[in-house]
């Protein structure tokens, strides 16, 4: 048995396009903690959500492994994955067109407890919708509202309602801050680190927010074109980032002072096409210390030690 509660090997998802298969996750490694947040950070198309769906299991991995409790979870069917789905939620990034529209607050809560048959007795399933509404902040006169008469704010909390009625232990938050304003970020960022405290939730958080990621997660993975290029815990990341694309992604965040604001490093030349890209480093058309032997072959993974690895040819000229 694995002694981690995740654990994922050399997961990858293909997609078939007609220029050739898309590699959006390409032989991914990572663990997870019981009851801590990694954060997934990286531009738009590197594979954040696809990842974070194959862990939901709302689509299906085309290669690798997911042990879950020493269990793949990717071989699971039937009633095995029906009761997989009660274990594992996924908030969504929009909280608009992520909810029927012609649902009202309750129904939308108690659907998922309807749908397995948890509380067949109609008493008990309003105690439970009026108690989750009550977990997430809601007040009990917005229980026969609709979506479009609820803010942002609401509405995510109305998602993350229900997310939480089946009870789950690991839940993916694919970007569930990024379409809300900076004031209601925090309300609900607050809400799932007090969650997670109450009942022990494990987090998958994606995000290309890397204060949102600095403030809310334990252990931070990067990904660049489908592969990891770093993974470390979060202050030893945000300290010493030893990947140039890192490096550039840290270099970006805002800092409020002239006196500690450092030179932004600027990425230029071309991305990478992730439809059957070569066997080399996907980084190196924008990296100023490629070489050719980047452009050759696929750089190895690197131990720094302390949960620190890193993807690259030239980690010594990183330090």
């Amino acid at each position: 048995m694995s002694k981690h509660y995740v654990e994922v090997k050399n997961l990858k998802k293909y997609f078939e396009t007609p220029s050739g298969m898309l590699h959006a996750v390409d032989g991914l490694d990572l663990t997870i903690e019981k009851g801590q947040t990694i954060g997934i950070v990286g531009e738009s198309g590197c594979g954040k959500s696809t990842m974070g769906r194959v862990m939901a299991r709302l689509t299906d991995a085309t290669s690798g492994e997911i042990l879950m409790n020493g269990e793949n979870i990717l071989r699971l069917k039937g009633h095995s994955l029906k009761e997989y789905r009660k274990r594992v939620q996924i908030i969504f990034q929009d909280p608009f067109s992520s909810l029927n529209p012609r649902k009202t607050v309750y129904n939308t809560i108690a659907e998922p407890l309807l749908i397995h048959r948890v509380y067949p007795d109609k008493e008990k399933l309003e105690a439970k919708v009026y108690e989750l509404i009550e977990l997430v902040g809601l007040s009990e006169r917005h229980v026969n509202s609709y979506p479009h008469e609820l803010d942002g704010g609401r509405r995510q909390r109305i998602g993350i309602a229900r997310a939480l009625a089946l009870g789950p232990e690991f839940i993916v938050c694919d970007e569930p801050v990024s379409a809300l304003d900076v004031s209601i970020q925090a309300q609900i960022l607050n809400l799932l680190k007090r969650l997670q405290q109450q009942f022990g939730y494990t987090y998958m958080f994606i995000t290309h927010d890397l204060s949102v990621v600095k403030h809310f997660s334990n252990d931070v993975l990067v990904m660049y074109l489908g592969q990891m290029v770093e993974k470390a815990p979060v202050r030893q990341l945000f300290a010493q980032p030893r990947h140039p694309y890192t490096q550039a992604l840290l270099s970006a965040i805002p800092i409020p002072s002239l006196e500690k604001r450092k030179d932004r490093i600027l990425l230029r030349g071309e991305i990478t096409s992730p439809i059957d890209p070569k066997e080399a480093c996907r980084f190196a058309d924008r990296c100023n210390q490629a070489s050719e032997q980047c452009r050759n072959s696929n750089p190895p993974i690197v131990d720094l030690g302390g949960g620190h690895i890193v993807r690259c040819w030239h980690i010594e000229q990183n330090s």
